[in-house]
């Protein structure tokens, strides 16, 4: 499908699968030789991040961990620039090295939080890893060390993304066409 219609917007194929895939390994490959012998635990943001998550995790091959987090500050097209924090960590994360999984980073602000929050929690480290990245959207100062894309400002779905909660689903990631 070159286009998809959801709610009442339309959206035009962006990112193929198999190109999402590639940088996805490439940042595998990446972790894999930075965390060797760190035992990692990757946190992955819901509700977007699971796809992403579970293809990077399938490319981990050092001994890690993983576990879940659920924020939200989205409604619609527009981040609400509220976050509220809906389930939380459960496990002791002191002296652990942290690999925060995210599948969009825009603003910064989700993130920011996400540091501030674990930050009080003793890790060893926090690493950020992200599947994109927003660069000329960002409002804070990220050291973003693992971002498999760079896109522009668009609006996208598919590939773990939606829109009001659609189109997560997509294989590939498809951009908002403007009407």
């Amino acid at each position: 499908m070159s286009t998809v219609k959801i709610h009442d917007k339309t959206f035009k194929i962006s990112y193929p699968e198999k190109e999402i895939i590639k940088c996805v390994k490439a940042v595998a490959d990446r972790i894999n030789r930075d965390m060797a012998d760190k035992n990692p635990l990757f946190l992955a943001v819901l509700n977007g991040s699971f796809i992403f998550a579970a293809d990077l995790l399938r490319m981990i091959t050092i001994p890690c961990e993983v576990s879940f987090v659920k924020l939200a500050s989205y409604q619609g097209t527009m981040s609400t620039g509220k976050i509220k924090e809906v389930i939380g960590i459960n496990e002791d994360i002191s002296g652990r090295n942290i690999i925060i999984v995210e599948d969009i980073v825009e603003s910064g602000l989700t993130m920011k939080r996400m540091l501030e929050t674990l930050g009080t929690r003793n890790p060893a480290s926090i690493h950020i890893c992200t599947l994109l990245l927003k660069p000329e959207k960002l409002t804070v100062d990220l050291n973003i060390e693992y971002a498999a894309m760079e896109i522009p400002n668009d609006f996208i779905v598919g590939y773990g993304l939606d829109y009001n909660q659609q189109g997560r689903n997509l294989r590939d990631i498809y951009t908002l066409v403007e009407e």
